[in-house]
């Protein structure tokens, strides 16, 4: 019962497997793709905790950091 079920289309996983992972020039592709976004998305998680966790803490949050005194 099992073997002609998977004779018959198989499931997500091996229609995954007949677009993208049969064919090198594709797999590779996904791969970088994935590794790019990957870096984009937990890059930007890290700098979005970073910046909440520090908040009135940064250069920029400081107001008279690069300002002269005024002389009159």
């Amino acid at each position: 019962m099992e073997s002609a079920a998977r004779r018959s289309g198989g499931g997500v996983l091996e229609g995954f497997y007949r677009l993208v992972m049969r064919r090198t020039p594709l797999y590779v592709t996904f791969v970088i793709a994935g590794a790019l976004l990957g870096e984009r998305a937990v890059d930007y998680g890290v700098k979005t905790l970073w910046e909440k966790n520090n908040v009135g803490k940064r250069y920029e949050d400081i107001s008279v950091l690069g300002q002269r005194p005024v002389d009159e």
